[in-house]
């Protein structure tokens, strides 16, 4: 299958088993990945995962701020002449001038069973909305948000103990598996893809810091799955004694109505009170402190119940 020329696109870790999918079966000619942001504590440049290993793959890359704006990178691209482009959670919108390059088209690795969760952060949505299963979808891209044809899905189960994290390292694998079971057939004209049903779609909008303040308006259970759904990022919290409190695991308890947002001990553990049970935190992480059990930090906490 060496014969198939294709750009990849894509930038996080997600993106990786896919690009090392491809590049175990097809000449990859090029990639596109986003430019260094900055990273950890000392907000030092650092390179996306997928750059990294096309480094380490010895393929050219690009990293345009803005693919369609950037005459040099937009030139490269027709000089690689692929016949396919595959994205896999790029971060970046395509214009027609892209998706029309490639005689194949643009397929899209999406963490989702489309039309469920288009858009930005399906993973996350999937699990805040208790859903009980998610997968891979391969679609052909058009101009709209994750709105074209899909050419394949495959599903998994979401287990009550999954978060982002785990889900997503579970769908990153799974997307490079079905790419290499399926691109052979897609190319070979065998597979013909098949229109989304637009009055099933959902969306999943990007995620911003504040979205993982805990409202204990809600029920124990809602709770309890935003803190899965929002872990590693952007994180769950609220305040405790003026200062925020993360909580990085979490389980409800009970189905009983208690004082919004009260605290209570459960079973040696710090507890929430909800209109539906209480929350029960599993493990916490005070302000300029390590993660710890929700136990260890009822020792320190003589005050909370």
């Amino acid at each position: 299958m060496k014969t198939t020329k294709i750009v990849f696109m894509g930038s996080p870790d997600f993106s990786v088993p896919t690009l090392l999918s491809l590049a175990e079966n097809f000449e990859i000619v090029g990639v596109i990945t986003q430019p260094e942001r900055p990273a950890g504590r000392g907000r030092k440049l650092t390179p996306p995962p997928v750059k990294i290993l096309a480094d380490e793959l010895g393929i050219p890359t690009l990293q345009p701020q803005r693919l369609h704006k950037d005459p040099g990178a937009m030139a490269q691209l027709r000089a690689w002449n692929p016949d396919l482009i595959v994205v896999a959670a790029f971060g970046q919108i395509l214009k027609p001038e892209v998706l029309d390059l490639p005689p194949h088209g643009c397929l899209n690795v999406h963490a989702s069973l489309l039309p469920r969760w288009r858009g930005a952060a399906p993973i996350n949505a999937a699990i805040l909305h208790g859903d009980m299963e998610t997968g891979i979808t391969l679609m052909k891209m058009d101009v709209g948000l994750d709105t074209g044809p899909m050419i394949v899905s495959r599903t998994i189960p979401i287990l009550p103990e999954d978060t982002a994290g785990s889900l997503f390292e579970k769908l990153a694998a799974l997307g490079g598996e079905l790419l290499a079971e399926t691109l052979p057939v897609y190319l070979r004209g065998e597979l013909v893809p098949q229109p989304q049903d637009d009055t099933l779609a959902t969306y999943a909008p990007m995620l911003q810091k504040t979205d993982g303040e805990l409202d204990f308006n809600q029920p124990a259970e809602q709770l309890a799955r935003q803190v899965r759904a929002f872990n590693p990022w952007p994180g769950t919290y609220f305040q405790s004694s003026g200062t925020p409190l993360k909580v990085l695991a979490a389980h409800p308890q009970g189905k009983g109505l208690h004082k919004i947002g009260e605290h209570s001990i459960h079973e040696n553990l710090p507890a929430l009170g909800t209109p539906i049970g209480l929350l029960v935190l599993d493990e916490v992480q005070p302000a300029g402190k390590k993660p710890m059990p929700g136990e260890v930090f009822l020792r320190g906490a003589k005050d909370w119940a």
